[in-house]
């Protein structure tokens, strides 16, 4: 499978990103497919922040290409994917995790209780 991920570059205390398409198997610096842009957290006042080829992450997007959660808020940003379709599924992923908790608790406390008759 193909994701959409950060490798991080720079030096220590300042950091910078290349978005790029990985196979998922490969290590956060490793092999890249293709190289779709790039993000500065630590530009300056008047500097860009990020550049991202567009139509490249739209292209990926189309084919099944997984991003990662802190690109998929970045995609949002630029309002490359819809922010709150992002929204969405992050609350119902929360719930579902939540409920499958709460489920797993409810058996180990049932169990418990069988043990002590």
């Amino acid at each position: 499978m193909v994701k959409l991920r950060m490798a991080r570059l720079g030096r220590p205390h300042r950091p910078f990103y290349r978005i790029n398409a990985v196979d998922s198997r490969v290590k956060r610096d490793g092999a890249v497919i293709e190289n779709l842009g790039w993000y500065n957290p630590m530009a300056n006042t008047g500097e860009k922040t990020h550049e991202l080829n567009a139509e490249r992450l739209k292209y990926w997007l189309s084919v099944g290409a997984q991003p990662s959660d802190t690109v998929k808020n970045m995609l949002a940003k630029i309002e490359l994917v819809d922010a709150g379709v992002i929204a969405a599924r992050r609350t119902k992923r929360i719930e579902a995790k939540k409920a499958n908790e709460a489920k797993k608790a409810a058996i180990a406390a049932s169990a418990k209780k069988e043990e002590k008759k």
